[in-house]
């Protein structure tokens, strides 16, 4: 499928069902992997928001659940799941999480909100890790910005060794107090930049999610939701 005939796709499928629409439906599909007694990982989001209280009305006993933000916890346990610490937790069974861009091989960026750090630690803690994404957050290719995680200390230099970059105005630090900011140059091969991104001191973690990370992705468009399979077995 070409690009404009993948636009034109797109398009129609948001102008039929709309954005929010769609994140409902691919956090419903989320559901058909989920089992009584699962340890959860839930993520961070405005799709990840659908999930939620879809998994609580299903009723599903003895699941244990992580949330990788503070807003997703407070969330899930108003709607009486069960949230404890990764550590105490433990493996995960399955974590289920939005993005804010897919590509063909499963290449991510997260972090529009600045829970990717914590986002990534808990997708590789889990045995399978889910993405529910509406069709508009599938692309032939990624671009910027790429969201970063920074210490306070030495932030300037920190930005300037990977220009161009900059904090994000009026964000909110993230989870763990760190500062949010975005790379902002092209993306061009996602795994040679993931590779300079972390081997930058002073850069907590950043928002490229590699395929070997991911196991599924769910694809929701007018009608159907699509199954994409990531690199990571679902063990």
């Amino acid at each position: 499928m070409g690009l404009r005939s993948r636009s034109r796709l797109t398009e129609d499928s948001m102008n039929a069902m709309g954005t929010d629409g769609l994140k409902r439906r691919a956090a419903e599909a989320a559901l058909a992997f989920l089992r009584p007694g699962m340890r959860v990982g839930l993520g961070t989001g405005s799709t990840v928001a659908y999930l939620l209280p879809a998994l609580a009305a299903r009723g599903l006993g003895g699941l244990r659940c992580v949330a990788t933000s503070p807003a997703t916890e407070i969330a899930a346990r108003e709607l009486g799941l069960a949230v404890g610490a990764l550590d105490q937790v433990g493996e995960l069974d399955i974590a289920i999480d939005g993005a804010d861009q897919v590509d063909p091989s499963c290449w991510l960026i997260k972090g529009g909100g600045g829970a990717h750090v914590r986002e990534k630690i808990v997708a590789a803690a889990a045995r399978r890790f889910v993405v529910i994404v509406s069709s508009d957050k599938a692309v032939p290719e990624l671009t910027g910005p790429v969201p970063l995680e920074l210490l306070a200390f030495g932030a300037a230099g920190t930005l300037a060794s990977v220009a161009p970059a900059a904090l994000r105005a009026g964000a909110p630090p993230s989870p763990d107090g760190g500062l949010i900011g975005d790379y902002l140059g092209p993306v061009g091969d996602p795994a040679a930049l993931a590779v300079r991104l972390s081997c930058t001191p002073g850069i907590v973690g950043h928002g490229l999610f590699a395929p070997e990370l991911v196991s599924d992705v769910l694809i929701a468009r007018d009608g159907a939701v699509t199954r994409r399979a990531g690199g990571k077995p679902a063990g």
